[in-house]
């Protein structure tokens, strides 16, 4: 007599987590009214015949390109039919009931600031390749706290303490390589700063369930209120002994530094700038190219069917907490070692929050929030150039830019999108 043997099988895996609600008409209607405005008051609101200016090479560049010298009015109006022509893709993708791809608000985005450049600098002229140089500078922390971020929410903790990590990195960092005279072991600590502030968020929020928004705002509070304490009681009164770290020379990349534009901009940072660029390609192929990435994805999506093979969910979730921290910790640096050269109280200025909503901006992908924080950056920076060469805008509006381009950027340009399924929910397992 035969016998028949079953050979038991793996359970299936859980269906993807599709969003299947239509997609929203803001982001349409948001490109047309900002296109429309940018028609208006930057181009035709320009003078007729002026020009504005923008230097290109640098001294040390292989070959010399002169400045570009461009009609005020005419630029700015074929960036602004350049922005509707955006708008319009975008609503034939809401037409096709299709989500607007994200280089349609992002390129929409850097159209904008540089037609609104072009009319800011009507009549003057300024350093293109400084400015771009620059931006990339300050958009170092915002990259390594959206890293943090997209890190843990990818697992499924939110991370609102991304300030107090930065924040704690600042102050550990200037401590140590003002202390010790070394810079090096100074930043080594600023990502251990972070780890630290991360190892709160993750007892309470996972093992205790505690709610992770609560943990995070609590922890931001609590390392303002200590660096500000150590700051007014020892490092203020002390500052020779206890903050004067230095900061990290440019280190210029031979023959690639020298190229011109991408040169100066990309080749010619800090150490801190480089390491940002090693930190977006890991995490980038961490998450999407092995299989580290796909559990770490399964956990955000779908706990529970992560669980059911296997999975350590909470385990998942505790690792990438501890390692967003450390790689948010290692941006504070750039507020100390890379930027000022000291430490200052709350010198991080809510640096931690734009980092949020970079990785909203970026759909919680490490390539997409690099360029929303270089959009952040660049905001920043601009409202420093203009200032200085004495545009008719107001300064008050100028320092309000980079929040302004963070509020649009999130409640308009981004429209609807969606986090990791489990993003925020803590999973007890029954």
């Amino acid at each position: 007599m035969s016998t028949t043997t079953t050979t038991p099988t793996s359970p299936a895996p859980a269906p993807a987590v599709e969003d299947t609600k239509p997609p929203t008409w803001k982001i349409p209607v948001t490109l047309w009214v900002f296109g429309a405005l940018a028609l208006l008051v930057f181009g035709l609101g320009s003078e007729s015949g002026a020009r504005s200016t923008f230097g290109i090479s640098t001294g040390g560049d292989f070959f010399q390109i002169p400045p570009a010298s461009l009609p005020t009015q005419l630029t700015a109006i074929v960036m602004s039919l350049v922005m509707l022509a955006l708008a319009g893709v975008a609503t034939g993708y809401v037409l096709r009931r299709r989500q607007v791809p994200l280089w349609v608000p992002i390129g929409f985005a850097a159209l904008f600031l540089l037609a609104f450049l072009v009319w800011a600098v009507e009549g003057n002229q300024i350093s293109f390749t400084g400015l771009l140089a620059g931006s990339l500078l300050l958009s170092t922390p915002l990259v390594f706290g959206a890293l943090g971020g997209v890190l843990c929410e990818r697992a499924g903790v939110i991370n609102i303490a991304i300030e107090g990590q930065l924040l704690a990195g600042a102050f550990l960092s200037a401590v140590v390589a003002s202390v010790t005279g070394n810079l090096w072991l100074g930043l080594a600590m600023a990502p251990v700063a972070g780890l630290l502030v991360s190892v709160v968020l993750a007892v309470f929020a996972i093992r205790y369930v505690v709610d992770q928004i609560i943990v995070g705002v609590v922890l931001n509070v609590l390392v303002i209120g200590l660096t500000g304490f150590f700051y007014s009681r020892l490092l203020s009164p002390q500052a020779d002994t206890f903050n004067q770290p230095g900061t990290f020379r440019p280190i210029a990349i031979p023959l690639l530094s020298d190229i011109p534009v991408l040169g100066p901009v990309l080749f010619e940072q800090s150490i801190i700038v480089y390491l940002m660029y090693v930190a977006v390609i890991a995490v980038h192929v961490a998450l999407f190219r092995t299989r580290w990435g796909l559990r770490v994805r399964a956990v955000g999506e779908h706990p529970t069917a992560a669980d059911t093979v296997g999975i350590k969910v909470n385990r998942i979730r505790v690792q990438n907490v501890l390692l967003g921290g450390f790689v948010a910790g290692l941006g504070g640096a750039f507020f100390t070692l890379g930027s000022v050269g000291a430490f200052g109280r709350e010198m991080t200025a809510g640096q931690g929050y734009i980092a949020l909503a970079a990785m909203i901006f970026g759909r919680w992908s490490p390539t997409g929030a690099l360029a929303a924080a270089l959009l952040f950056g660049f905001a920043n920076n601009l409202q420093g150039v203009l200032g200085i060469i004495g545009t008719p805008i107001p300064s008050e509006f100028m320092l309000m830019a980079p929040y302004l381009a963070t509020l649009f950027a999130v409640a308009g340009l981004v429209g609807r999108v969606r986090a990791p399924a489990a993003d925020g929910q803590p999973y007890v397992k029954s």
